[in-house]
């Protein structure tokens, strides 16, 4: 995909983890200049090693004059901004954050800045921190921008620009509809994930099995199926409590339609009616391509 015109110059970011920091890599590539504001030393040392941004403090005011700031942050501190941050935002900057839960985030922060814009780029790895941020990791994937009654078309401009800067695909939803849709393609994938791994453990345990061998072996025989459908649910666990925790309603509606879809398929499994499973899983089969 190629890349689109620029953001204003300069872009402050605040978190240098997976997010903020292939931001920053991605901007000054594209010879944007990125001012980056962290919360410990240590953290602003390797960010600087890594080249992640021109500029990088625990101060924030690393932020004054950006034209443009991206909250990079978890949801809880999106949710419960520090002070010291929100007096330290230029007014007449941009404001947009990543948070993978829009109407909390929202409702939060139109009260606090004039020009904040919720959006969510959906990008990712297992990866996590300082040394998650990677080039290119963009590319291709959904930018999701969720405004509400009171955004500023100037501002939301803005983020378009940005997304498109480093090849996301722009689009834009209701932040409800928003989190209604990621409960089921990315928050239920964690939780149904846990559970698979789950299950695989304590069901080949020697206490619930009676085979003192099986444990081992479903370890030593697991492979790249397992692999592909196990990751996210072995990934970040703060993550992952935080997106249920802010998306809980939504989240609790898909684990429900889940378990029918489960029932449903245990119910042909149980009545030996091969015909009906194949057929299901031929619809899978159809559905899937839609989705990727």
């Amino acid at each position: 995909m190629t890349a689109g015109p620029l953001p204003a110059s300069p872009v402050g970011l605040v978190g240098l983890g997976l997010i903020g920091g292939s931001l920053g890599l991605d901007l000054q590539r594209r010879g944007v200049a990125v001012r980056a504001l962290v919360h410990r030393p240590q953290t602003a040392e390797r960010a600087r090693q890594r080249g992640l941004a021109q500029e990088v403090s625990t101060d924030p005011a690393v932020l004054a004059d950006c034209a443009l700031v991206v909250l990079a942050l978890p949801l809880d501190r999106l949710l419960e901004p520090d002070p010291a941050l929100l007096a330290a935002l230029p007014r007449q900057a941009v404001v947009t954050d990543v948070g993978s839960v829009k109407q909390p985030v929202l409702h939060r922060w139109e009260p606090l800045h004039p020009r904040f814009v919720a959006s969510h780029p959906m990008a990712g790895t297992a990866q996590a921190g300082v040394e998650a941020g990677q080039v290119d990791l963009f590319q291709g994937c959904p930018w999701v921008a969720t405004p509400g009654p009171g955004t500023d078309p100037e501002a939301l401009a803005a983020v378009q620009m940005l997304a498109e800067a480093v090849g996301a695909r722009w689009l834009c939803c209701e932040a409800g509809e928003h989190d209604r849709a990621v409960a089921l393609i990315s928050h239920l994938p964690v939780l149904a994930s846990a559970a698979l791994l789950q299950t695989a453990d304590r069901a080949s345990r020697p206490e619930a099995c009676g085979s003192p061998q099986l444990a081992a072996l479903v370890r030593a025989l697991a492979s790249s199926g397992f692999a592909d459908t196990t990751r996210v649910g072995g990934g970040n666990p703060a993550l992952g409590t935080l997106m249920a925790r802010c998306n809980r309603s939504s989240l609790q509606a898909a684990l429900g339609a889940y378990r029918g879809q489960l029932e449903q398929l245990e119910a042909l499994l149980e009545q030996a009616d091969w015909p009906a499973l194949e057929a299901e899983l031929e619809r899978c089969r159809q559905l899937r391509p839609a989705f990727l």
